[in-house]
């Protein structure tokens, strides 16, 4: 393993919240300490090719940029050299905002590491800073999976989720195209997405996926329509107070990685061991002092 990653990427995959922080902020001082930061022309900057991120919301990087124009670019990014220029390995928003607000330059850290330390350095960044898309995460686990030949139990353990949280995830990649683009940006749920993948037949799930957007269907209602072969009428009118639980219970799910049951006035929350309850306790950002 690379002197460069500090503490290694082992130490940095951990499922506390903070430790790509860390692990960034240990190169940042020790670039200072050894002078080594310097000014790059953004022109001679390269995306890097392990980026999961492939949609980056234009409000927020708009509000970077006016903050970047203001007071400037206040956190190097970390770069490699490559044969023509330097690829991004860590800070690809800074790079898109800086260009935004029309700077030429930025500084920059110029490290060494192998395409699998980009690869996960990238996955991290992003799980860790920015909620990917449900279908870019799937992406990056996948990669991520080929690359280092681990387990998905493995690679729960190693980026803090559930197994079933992976499996949920990796199963959105057999929807057909289409239909990931429309998770990819946003038109259509995870939620949704994971009630489709367990379907079939291509055909059907497009036609589904189409009805979520022009009919506005909730996950509850996409449900009862493929398991009890029910009317839009008929499920809407019937769970109209229903959908609001249903809502929060998929949102918690998505948050969480892991089912997530009200009934009436319970909530129920599964875990299957005592590390995975610690790691839904971190996510709830509950601490329980011995």
């Amino acid at each position: 393993m690379s002197k460069a990653l500090g503490k290694g990427l082992e130490e940095l995959f951990k499922e506390n919240v903070s430790s790509f922080e860390e692990f960034e902020n240990s190169i940042i001082e020790e670039a200072k300490t050894n002078d080594s930061i310097v000014e790059i022309p953004l022109s001679d900057l390269r995306a890097n090719p392990y980026q999961p991120r492939k949609n980056f919301d234009e409000e927020a990087l708009n509000e970077l940029a006016e903050s970047i124009r203001e007071h400037g670019v206040f956190q190097p990014i970390i770069v490699k050299k490559s044969i023509k220029g330097y690829e991004i390995i860590a800070g690809e928003r800074r790079v898109r905002a800086s260009k935004l607000a029309g700077k030429e330059t930025i500084p920059a850290i110029i490290k060494d590491f192998s395409d699998d330390e980009m690869m996960q350095i990238a996955l991290l960044e992003n799980l860790q800073r920015e909620n990917l898309t449900a279908i870019e995460e799937a992406k990056a686990y996948k990669s991520i999976i080929e690359s280092l030949n681990i387990t998905q139990d493995e690679l729960a353990k190693k980026v803090g989720k559930s197994r079933s949280h992976i499996t949920n995830i990796l199963g959105l990649l057999k929807l057909p195209a289409s239909v990931q683009d429309m998770v990819l940006y946003n038109k259509i749920s995870m939620g949704h997405a994971r009630v489709l993948s367990k379907l079939d037949d291509k055909e059907k799930i497009e036609d589904l996926a189409s009805r979520i957007i022009d009919e506005d269907l909730s996950v509850r209602t996409l449900e009862s329509m493929i398991y009890d072969n029910k009317t839009t009428k008929d499920v809407k009118e019937k769970n109209i107070k229903n959908d609001e639980y249903k809502y929060i219970e998929n949102y918690l799910k998505e948050k969480l990685g892991t089912s997530v049951k009200i009934n009436k006035d319970k909530l129920s929350i599964k875990f299957s061991s005592v590390h995975d309850l610690n790691r839904i306790l971190e996510i709830m950002n509950i601490n329980i002092d011995e």
